[in-house]
């Protein structure tokens, strides 16, 4: 591999993990939702150079799917289920900025940490692609754990799925079959996310999760 393919594809998913720093640093929810359709276009563009890199013209398959599901329809549909539930506010944390922040960078050492020992036989870029998406994922799941919001814990969960991708792709590559049932998931997986959201603002007039924690608590203090 020449080493300009070597540092496009160092630069693409370096791209995704700092545009996950940038989804925990975010407090508005409009503005979560542009920065995951952005590093959903940054995951398309790494897999296209990886089909590019590793001779493996399905992968622009997937490139497409991530493109289209996740960069565009996605997205677009969160964006509508916002506006149409009126929740144009600041995302309610359960921790600070900051410590969020700090724990994110521990998860990103961990990651490395975790990779390193991984036999030598296999390719550096392998390695330090695994590396990234594992950081990826352990990011996306912070930001379901860090989030009370339910929106912004969809797009966790749609990050970290975005770091599943990067790992599959940049282990050679995944069967077609499989990039079409993931795609299937995603899809079943935002359609039930839509109906939870719609049924916890029509129950609590409100989409923030921790109403279902006090709903709980006042169905058991009656008993």
């Amino acid at each position: 591999m020449s080493p300009l393919a070597f540092d496009i594809a160092h630069l693409l998913a370096g791209g995704m993990l700092v545009l996950s720093f940038l989804l925990l640093y975010q407090d508005r929810i409009t503005a979560v939702l542009n920065v995951f359709a952005l590093q959903a276009i940054a995951l398309s563009l790494s897999v296209a150079w990886q089909a590019v890199v590793q001779d493996a013209p399905h992968l622009i398959v997937t490139a497409l799917i991530a493109l289209v599901v996740k960069g565009l329809i996605i997205p677009g549909a969160l964006h509508r289920i916002v506006r149409r539930l009126e929740i144009h506010r600041e995302v309610e944390q359960v921790i600070g900025g900051g410590p969020t922040m700090l724990t994110g960078l521990g998860l990103v050492a961990l990651s490395i940490l975790l990779v390193q020992p991984v036999k030598q036989d296999v390719g550096i870029l392998t390695r330090e692609d695994l590396a990234f998406a594992l950081a990826v994922i352990l990011l996306g799941l912070l930001m379901m754990i860090t989030r009370r919001n339910a929106v912004t814990q969809i797009v966790g969960f749609m990050s970290l799925e975005n770091g599943l991708v990067l790992a599959a792709t940049g282990a050679r590559g995944m069967p077609l079959v499989v990039e079409f049932s993931v795609a299937f998931s995603i899809l079943v997986a935002f359609i039930v996310f839509g109906v939870f959201l719609f049924r916890i603002r029509e129950r609590f007039d409100s989409v923030d999760v921790g109403a279902l924690d006090r709903f709980r608590g006042e169905r058991r203090d009656q008993r």
